[in-house]
């Protein structure tokens, strides 16, 4: 790929720059989702109905192809409730796009674990909140836990080595990382952690949830000794003002190297804040290609940026001041600490932060949701229904906010609300 501005010296300041295309390019294919996790980044629940359509899709894949994008990491919501998702999959790997999905696992069965143990370019990571049902269950719903495992079984049984255990790491699950470690290399999977962000029902949980500051040095730590053999997705660059930095791109890469196309073919230029702030424009005026290159939104970001204060701090050079989303989502400035600044920076300024941002979106399930059955073998999740996300309670386990399923098992493109 070639830099969109004048060639700097550095790697580093290519990406800061920009380049043609993104490195990898998040695209949550639906709002609809299975579950209702308590910290769900996009408020997915309920299907927009005027997401793309199947042909609108693979119009954008062959760009992506055109592009050469080096992958297109596909969310939601649950991607796999889209009754032509598996299309699309097959789609993407035929024009040369590379897939990696997450899934929460209720839906990869034996069969659909051999096909995509069949398949080239194709990656999955598989969602697990706690190394224990105790754990999990009360963040992303009754009968998760042995959903993920299980989904996670019929990979490793299908012969598919490599897929990913993704990880959001909060302030319950940090001593479980030994564990979860355990429970990848069991599986024959590479361990994911990822960062809790204070955006969708995310904001609203994120002080209960997020990482305690002596949890934050545990976790560098930890990622410090484990190297290479833990992805982190470049979410922990602002815990490399501890000392050496982590693997990985460390800094901010919205706009320049990374984004997000939601299922309405909204692009914004971060895949943690979707919200209007952050939108860049539409796949649906001009394609993805045009809003990559012309966007004022992307334009602005790729210019230097100055760093604010944080610029006179000894190690501002190792968390460039950290992650944009997480400060906007906590009424900070975006020059400013990250809110989890390891140097103790934000503290002040989040007592006295102005009210946090109104989202802009909400796809969460507003009534009463049924169950779906079980799969076959397996435990289903319990209780007779659920109404919206329940705010989470931290040492015990709260009427589930995430039963499974809200979709028939055949009849999927509609999502009751």
């Amino acid at each position: 790929m070639t830099a969109l501005a004048p060639a700097p010296t550095r790697l580093v300041d290519h990406f800061e720059l920009g380049l043609d295309a993104p490195i990898c390019l998040t695209w949550e294919l639906t709002y609809a989702c299975n579950l209702a996790c308590v910290h769900c980044l996009s408020s997915s629940g309920r299907r927009d109905p005027r997401e793309l359509t199947t042909e609108e899709c693979k119009a954008l894949i062959d760009e992506f192809e055109r592009m050469q994008i080096f992958y297109v990491n596909i969310g939601g919501g649950e991607p796999t409730v889209r009754p032509d998702f598996w299309e699309l999959l097959d789609y993407a790997v035929e024009h040369h796009v590379g897939v990696k999905f997450s899934t929460n696992g209720f839906r990869i069965t034996p069969e659909r674990a051999r096909q995509l143990a069949a398949t080239d370019y194709v990656d999955v990571q598989v969602s697990l909140d706690g190394a224990t049902a105790e754990v999990n269950d009360p963040i992303r719903g009754a009968g998760t836990y042995d959903a993920a495992l299980r989904a996670m079984a019929n990979l490793r049984d299908a012969g598919m080595t490599d897929f990913k255990l993704s990880v959001v790491c909060t302030r319950e699950n940090i001593p479980q990382l030994d564990e979860f470690k355990r429970i990848a290399d069991e599986h024959g999977a590479q361990l994911r952690l990822t960062r809790l962000r204070p955006a969708g029902r995310g904001a609203d949980v994120w002080h209960e949830l997020h990482p305690l500051p002596e949890q934050q040095r545990e976790l560098y730590d930890w990622l410090v000794e484990h190297g290479d053999g833990v992805l982190t997705g470049d979410s922990f660059f602002h815990l490399s003002a501890f000392g050496d930095a982590l693997p990985g791109l460390n800094l901010c890469g919205a706009g320049r190297v990374v984004c997000l196309v939601d299922p309405v073919g909204d692009v914004y230029a971060c895949p943690f804040a979707i919200h209007d702030e952050f939108l860049a424009g539409s796949v649906r005026d001009g394609g993805f290609g045009h809003v990559w290159r012309e966007a004022e939104l992307f334009r602005s970001l790729r210019e230097p940026q100055t760093g604010g204060a944080c610029t006179s701090c000894s190690a501002y050079d190792s968390c460039r001041g950290g992650c944009m989303a997480a400060k906007f989502f906590t009424g900070l400035p975006l020059d400013g600490p990250d809110p989890e600044c390891v140097k103790g920076n934000a503290a002040g300024l989040l007592d006295a932060a102005d009210a946090r941002p109104a989202p802009s979106q909400d796809h969460s399930h507003q009534g009463t949701v049924r169950n779906a059955p079980a799969p076959a073998g397996g435990r289903g999740a319990s209780g007779a229904g659920r109404g919206g996300p329940v705010p989470v309670t931290i040492g015990r386990r709260p009427p589930s906010p995430c039963d499974e399923s809200p979709l028939s098992p055949r009849d999927l493109p509609l999502v009751g609300g």
